[in-house]
């Protein structure tokens, strides 16, 4: 014979599972099959592809940030803007860009001619390293440093931007000699 508690815990008992019941019939059965499978994530936009020949090269001047007598070309990028790039310089011969450091990394492969670097607050050729065709340098960002070239030199810079210069003494800085 049945007592009242026995009763009243199979009351409980019967509840609990019909509860259980109704939540698993809520729940959606799980995918089969292939529909098991995850889902591949949505595919990210294609990169730009860049082919580039000698003769589509567009050459400017320099921007002002340069002394007067540099060409420049953007190959890839926009080297104002927080992202990678890549651009050409092109000097003529007995060039020089004063000491300066930039914000960001500077990498530069030499393309022809003959390219000199050197490092510190003043120009001191004895000291500068001379870069051939095929040769690179690396000027980690605010390091002081200076450049020159013989003879036309074309480098190839790269690097994440924005590129910027900033001369160590004011007045080599060709801007300001712009306004005055």
């Amino acid at each position: 014979m049945l007592n009242v508690r026995t009763l009243g815990t199979l009351a409980a008992a019967a509840a609990l599972a019909t509860a259980t019941l109704v939540a698993q019939a809520a729940k959606p059965a799980p995918p089969q099959g292939d529909a098991a499978k995850p889902k591949p994530a949505a595919a990210k936009p294609a990169a730009k592809h860049v082919v580039m020949t000698a003769g589509d090269i567009k050459w400017g001047p320099a921007p002002d940030s340069l002394p007067p007598g540099a060409q420049m070309a953007v190959i890839d990028g926009d080297p104002g803007k927080p992202a990678p790039f890549v651009i050409r310089a092109k000097f003529p011969d007995g060039y020089k860009v004063m000491p300066h450091y930039h914000p960001t990394d500077e990498s530069i492969t030499v393309l022809s001619g003959t390219f000199m670097a050197g490092m510190g607050d003043t120009w001191n050729e004895s000291s500068m390293t001379t870069l051939k065709a095929g040769e690179f340098a690396k000027m980690p960002k605010s390091m002081h440093h200076y450049a020159g070239s013989k003879g036309e030199t074309i480098v190839q810079i790269h690097g994440t931007g924005p590129f910027a210069i900033t001369y160590v003494n004011p007045k080599d800085d060709p801007r300001k000699k712009s306004t005055q």
